[in-house]
């Protein structure tokens, strides 16, 4: 399933279908970002890495940011759908007088998201991956996780918060990439899982590090310093980017911990998610 360029092989990587926008109320200010916006970008900084970006876009202003923010990488985005009936997601963000970011209760408009039905040439794009990263909120999931039963490829499914293991284990068969953000006291949960599913249960912990269970044995990674810390958006997207590839391209859990970790303290010293 690998894409041949010439004498080099290629790992053809689908990300989907969150592409959004932070809106800073009161200024220019727009910063692209969602879980597969940051994905597909950090991916993109790995060579041996064909990208393929699904999603949905309005056309609006929020749409260009987002495309112009890419267009320099190496980032297919053909199959990003553009719906002339809704605005791109955006997130309106408030800041207080000393620069802090708050939100509202209407700050976030998704509805553009809310009701994806892949079509023919997304369903053929993802079931001719080699694999697919998708967020578990998206209203897509099922559906790419049922694509999976049926095809070859290796599925990564971030559970960002999510706390129900009861409820996420139904999925873990066709897992292959495992990834949830959680605390010390969840671990036993994915040293379980990993008794009985093969993929890997990644759990990040912040500035604790990360843990990797696989087939019960754990893999623990510190995470990476970083001098100044400047904004933590994407910075879960980043790690799980940056260990995905890695250990894809090289087999190597450790070093793709580490690898993750790297990729996510740099984007912790920048502003935006990439």
């Amino acid at each position: 399933m690998t894409k041949i360029q010439g004498n080099e092989w290629k790992i053809k990587l689908v990300a989907l279908p969150c592409l959004c926008v932070d809106v800073f109320y009161g200024t220019d200010e727009i910063r692209p970002g969602g879980e597969a916006l940051n994905f597909a970008a950090h991916a993109a900084d790995f060579e041996r890495m064909d990208v393929t970006l699904l999603g949905v876009v309005g056309d609006d202003r929020y749409a260009k940011t987002i495309m112009s923010s890419i267009a320099d990488r190496r980032i297919d985005t053909h199959l990003v759908r553009v719906d002339k009936n809704h605005n791109t997601a955006n997130n309106m963000t408030y800041l207080t007088p000393e620069g802090d970011r708050y939100y509202k209760e209407d700050s976030w408009d998704g509805s553009i998201l809310d009701n994806i039905v892949l079509n023919e040439e997304e369903i053929s794009a993802i079931t001719g991956a080699d694999v697919v990263f998708v967020h578990f909120a998206a209203s897509c999931f099922k559906q790419v996780w049922e694509l999976r039963k049926q095809a070859d490829f290796k599925l990564a499914v971030d559970f960002d918060v999510e706390k129900d293991f009861e409820k996420i284990e139904q999925y873990a068969s066709y897992i292959d990439f495992f990834m949830i953000s959680g605390a010390k006291e969840l671990l036993p949960y994915f040293e379980d899982f990993s008794k009985k599913y093969d993929g890997l249960f990644n759990m990040s912990l912040a500035e604790q590090g990360s843990v990797t269970y696989h087939k019960g044995v754990k893999y623990q990674v510190a995470a990476e310093p970083v001098e100044k810390i400047v904004d933590t958006t994407g910075c879960g997207d980043s790690y799980h980017a940056g260990f995905v590839c890695s250990y894809l391209l090289e087999g190597d859990i450790e070093k793709a911990m580490r690898t993750g970790s790297q990729t996510a303290a740099r984007t912790l010293s920048h502003y935006g998610g990439f």
